[in-house]
């Protein structure tokens, strides 16, 4: 580490400093004994640095699960706020104007089970995230379901529905599909983890497809090779917007201090693009910008969305 400061002139750099870590969790290992026997890991010195107030975030590349529960036992959850929650930006298209959009999505992983109440805390802190990140004065909220109907979906969706919309401060449209994740329809999807994960992985695994389909098309005759050479500018624009390495970085939202979860096989472009979404999440004070609006609607009403008497 020393060598490769040296190498790019940031040795003596006074905001650069190397904190040793004697332990390392496993990609495999479980979440629970890392917390209890890696206190000593990369994973946990970066934390402990983060609630010491001597780093603004951590950006971390390895076991998510790790992860979760070591920033949860750390840094504690906001009050207000049950569970963390995983945001991600997922990258879209308006169809009507061809202008690229990012809808922040979650929960993408960390909490497979969600009641209603947890549903609406996500909205409102994505909701949050959204506004100050992308300038967005009024985040229009779904929910990911089966169906844009009202009566179709689980009862803790629909339940969902009714706290989200009965929020003055939530701009709720409703519900929206799997096929409506990139259509720009919302600004903020709000889902359980178990759905979310899947809904990511599919998109990750969809790009790689389309990719494959395209340059297995154009590398199977000699034809299709002069096309692809005629062509080059157009697929060249197409990678890059199918590149998920641009849009690397998934969010701790709820946390009483910033953690930023890096893909685990991100290459320094991937990485980079993680470092600057906890950059965005620093200048925009995220973590105190969500407490100061849960505890606003909590002076009108509690978390779970029932009016307070008086």
């Amino acid at each position: 580490m020393a060598r490769a400061l040296s190498k790019y002139k940031l040795a003596e750099h006074p905001r650069v400093s190397i904190h040793h870590a004697s332990e390392v969790v496993e990609m495999d290992e479980l979440p629970s004994h890392a917390l209890r026997n890696k206190k000593d890991s990369s994973m946990r010195v970066a934390i402990n640095l983060v609630k010491e107030a001597k780093a603004q975030a951590c950006v971390s590349a390895g076991n998510t699960g790790a992860l979760m529960a070591t920033s949860r036992f750390v840094l504690k959850t906001l009050p207000g706020i049950d569970r963390p929650a995983i945001v991600y930006a997922m990258p879209g298209v308006n169809h009507k104007t061809g202008e690229r959009t990012a809808v922040h999505m979650l929960d993408l992983g960390a909490n497979v089970d969600c009641t209603a109440e947890h549903l609406f805390q996500f909205a409102i802190m994505a909701s949050v995230r959204k506004a100050l990140i992308d300038n967005v004065p009024q985040p229009r909220v779904a929910l990911l379901n089966i169906g844009e109907e009202e009566i179709k979906g689980l009862e803790s969706i629909k339940e969902a529905a009714k706290l989200i919309a009965n929020c003055r401060y939530l701009n709720y449209c409703g519900f929206v599909e799997g096929n409506d994740i990139f259509t720009d329809k919302a600004d903020v999807i709000v889902c359980d983890g178990f759905i979310g994960n899947i809904a990511l992985k599919t998109a990750e695994g969809t790009a790689k497809f389309i990719s494959y389909m395209v340059k297995d098309a154009f590398r199977s005759n000699l034809l299709m090779k002069i096309c692809a050479i005629l062509a080059f500018p157009a697929l060249l624009r197409i990678k890059k917007n199918l590149d998920m390495r641009r849009y690397n970085g998934a969010s701790f939202l709820g946390l009483k201090g910033i953690v930023v979860k890096s893909h685990g096989g991100a290459d320094a472009l991937a990485f980079s693009t993680a470092i600057t979404e906890a950059l965005a999440e620093v200048e925009k004070n995220i973590p105190s910008q969500i407490h100061a609006q849960v505890e606003a609607l909590l002076g009108q009403t509690n978390i779970t969305g029932t009016t307070n008497a008086g």
